[in-house]
């Protein structure tokens, strides 16, 4: 059995794995909160269980065909993750539209010392999710893969399988729209 140490890279795990199927168990280990938590922010905690638990059987099964020249497996599990969110899109969408509409919670007086940090939250929160809503897919799954899962372009595009030029346009494109919706003024002075 391979010791798991964070040296041990992932394309290590991957390939020991191919002989000793338990290996990848580290793996899944090493990078399972993450995949969760990016289709958590996505979907919904049901839907984020499913998809992460697919994103590594579907791994599991393709892991004879991962580039083990690539050390790191994170865009890689992306890619499949945003690939079974595609399955979901309408769902995503559904979601980002009913938080563009939620309105503000009741906030007690026990929390004062939080109001004003959550009262901005929750104002931008409902034009931000109707922002995201309206972006095109791919706009919106290089978007998210930057800010949530911290990709840079070149694994998005790994990600994706789209050359990091396209990332890079689809990423300028997605941040222009978004700040437009969130600052209006800025759109009124042409930046």
């Amino acid at each position: 059995m391979i010791q798991v140490t964070p040296q041990v890279t992932d394309a290590a795990l991957i390939e020991r794995s191919l002989t000793q199927p338990d290996c990848f168990a580290a793996l899944f280990d090493r990078h399972y909160p993450a995949i969760h938590g990016y289709a958590e922010r996505r979907l919904s905690r049901p839907l984020a269980d499913d998809i992460a638990a697919e994103t590594f059987l579907v791994a599991f099964d393709r892991r004879g065909t991962y580039d083990r020249s690539r050390p790191d497996a994170r865009p890689w599990l992306y890619g499949i993750a945003s690939n079974l969110i595609a399955r979901h899109r309408r769902a995503e969408v559904r979601q980002y539209q009913a938080l563009a509409r939620a309105e503000v919670s009741e906030v007690g007086e026990d929390h004062a010392e939080r109001v004003v940090d959550s009262l901005d939250a929750f104002a931008v929160r409902g034009r931000l999710s109707a922002a995201l809503a309206g972006l095109p897919a791919g706009d919106r799954d290089v978007l998210l893969l930057v800010a949530w899962a911290e990709l840079t372009s070149d694994e998005v595009g790994r990600a994706l399988g789209v050359p990091a030029g396209t990332v890079r346009s689809r990423l300028h494109r997605a941040r222009t729209k978004i700040r437009a919706v969130l600052d209006p003024a800025l759109t009124e002075k042409g930046r």
